[in-house]
């Protein structure tokens, strides 16, 4: 049957007529926290028949039922033991779906015959409004040709199933982004078939034991049965063909470069967009996994609008906390096609403002085994070179060389005299110190370091940033920062106000970096926040999960 679909403002009236459409046996496109769901009453088999029919699913994919209220999961399953009340208080409503032995009501049609049914709480108000309003469970999978990009948008929806429904509730962008987390229940455990927003720590919070099943990294044969939607078939797929690379931004940047054709794309994060001259799509900042979750699909939708690009290298996210999910999406949406550039090294920027503490940052992070290029003594380096000397003589007048030695500080007085003079001074200064800290990057990425620290007090004025995978900043109060360097440059109030001034505003900083530390407080208390960024960056897994929680 042909629908001419109408797009409906969720207004009371509206919802009532959709609730009637679903008694009827019709589908409706629903919104909820975490992606679009096209609904049917889960208790008609003919209706849930329409699901599959609309979609083009495959039958042995289960979907997931939803209810508006805690009591109503009795109507679903057989049994709610304690962990699955536990569960309930700490996540519903949300994105989180239990799969439960289900009530013989629940028909085949809807578990893909298996004697478990997928159940969750939303918490979009619109969708349990429209739960409530039709007086019956829905089964609502995501609104999409199935095997495409999941909708984020009422548009989205209309755009794969005009035509196929009567009507789509418009409840604008989802908040999440992702479709939920899908666990199957134990005796104070659980385990997770599909990861979503509700990741292994918060699970960890509730129940004594998390594994993740197998099936969120690795493809499964084509005859296994499956208790959740998105396991087994490739989903979320642009007609573009995806390859997921797994490494560092300079290995990525050197891998598009190498294997670029015509029709080529990139899927990278926000900081990198500028490093191509490729058609570029970015799904969030390296480190905010939230904004990789909310941003993806929009992303692999975006590139279906260009007919242009038949191939796209898609950055790999951290596949931790949240990021699983991320990671677990684009594994699907390239059908386990992913390049894993072994003994790949990251490398994070660190700058900050003069006099906030950035050389002690380092210094902490060095004794974590963490690799340091230092700038500062790059500079003093290359500073020797004679025809750098000659230039700089030449800016800034001769008698900054005394004996052919530079006078540092006669130097800095002049180039930080004003913002003309030290963009002058940064041009000169910028590329050799450049080349150089790449090459010594180099060498400590072969001698086995995997996170390399490149300390740059102008790591944003050089341009360095959008070499690094994630930028590390540290600020301080003006204030403090000021007696700071007057005590250790030796400098009067005038001339530390000065080389404060020269540099970019906290404001900028905050706004471009991934991680801030705040230096306004004690030395230890400096060291605490150092110690859990270390740790971040070294084992991002244990940052959810706890050294002391098991982990499957």
């Amino acid at each position: 049957m042909q629908y001419e679909t109408q797009v409906w403002e969720p207004t009371p009236e509206h919802i009532v007529q959709a609730a009637k459409l679903l008694r009827r046996g019709e589908l409706v496109g629903m919104p909820t926290e975490t992606v679009y769901g096209l609904a049917a009453n889960a208790l008609d088999e003919q209706a849930v028949a329409k699901i599959f029919a609309a979609k083009g699913r495959p039958m042995d994919n289960p979907l997931i039922v939803h209810i508006a209220h805690k009591e109503e999961l009795g109507r679903i399953v057989r049994e709610i033991t304690p962990t699955v009340e536990k569960l309930m208080d700490a996540f519903w409503p949300g994105p989180l779906t239990m799969v439960l032995p289900r009530r013989p009501e629940i028909s085949d049609a809807v578990t893909a015959g298996l004697d478990t049914v997928a159940v969750r709480l939303p918490s979009h108000p619109v969708a349990r409004k429209l739960i409530e309003e039709a007086g019956v469970p829905l089964a609502a999978p995501s609104a999409n040709t199935s095997g495409k990009p999941s909708p984020t948008r009422a548009s989205h929806v209309y755009h794969d199933l005009k035509g196929k429904l009567p009507c789509i509730l418009d409840g604008g962008s989802c908040q999440v982004g992702l479709e939920s987390t899908v666990i199957a229940v134990g005796e104070n455990s659980a385990r997770i078939l599909r990861p979503g927003r509700v990741t292994v720590g918060d699970l960890l919070k509730v129940v004594e034991q998390v594994q993740v099943d197998d099936g969120v990294f690795t493809k499964l044969e084509g005859n296994q049965k499956v208790a959740s939607p998105g396991m087994k078939y490739k989903h979320y797929a642009p007609s573009a063909h995806v390859v997921m690379v797994d490494g560092s931004i300079t290995q990525f940047c050197d891998y598009v470069r190498t294997h670029a054709q015509e029709g080529t794309a990139v899927l990278v994060f926000d900081r990198e967009k500028s490093l191509f001259d490729l058609p570029v799509f970015t799904y969030g900042s390296f480190s905010d996994q939230q904004s990789q979750a909310s941003r993806l699909f929009d992303a692999l939708r975006q590139m279906d609008e260009r007919k242009d690009i038949k191939t796209v290298y898609a950055r790999a996210p951290f596949p931790d906390e949240v990021g699983m999910a991320v990671y677990n999406r684009l594994l699907r949406a390239c059908g386990f096609d992913v390049v894993d550039l072994k003994n790949k090294t990251h490398v994070y920027g660190l700058t900050g403002q003069t006099g906030a503490g950035k050389s002690t940052v380092a210094d902490l992070l060095r004794k974590q085994g963490i690799g340091v290029v230092d700038c500062d003594v790059v500079a003093r380096e290359v500073v020797q070179s004679p025809t750098l000397l000659d230039r700089l003589a030449k800016q800034f007048g001769k008698d900054i060389l005394e004996n052919g030695v530079l006078n540092r500080q006669r130097l800095a007085d002049r180039a930080f005299a004003s913002k003309e003079a030290t963009q002058l001074l940064d041009q000169i200064m910028f590329p050799p110190i450049l080349q150089e800290a790449r090459q010594q990057m180099d060498r400590l990425a072969a001698a086995g370091h995997r996170i390399i620290l490149l300390d740059a007090p102008t790591l944003f004025e050089s341009g360095a940033d959008a070499q690094c995978d994630a930028v590390i900043t540290v600020v301080a109060k003006d204030e403090i920062r000021r007696k700071r360097i007057m005590a250790r440059d030796g400098l009067t109030k005038e001339q530390a106000k000065a080389r404060m001034e020269a540099q970019l505003s906290r404001e900028f900083l905050e706004q471009h970096s991934d991680y801030l530390l705040v230096n306004d407080g004690t030395p230890e208390q400096l060291e605490e926040q150092v110690l859990a960024l270390a740790m971040k960056l070294k084992h991002p897994q244990l940052t959810e999960m706890g050294k002391g929680n098991r982990h499957g």
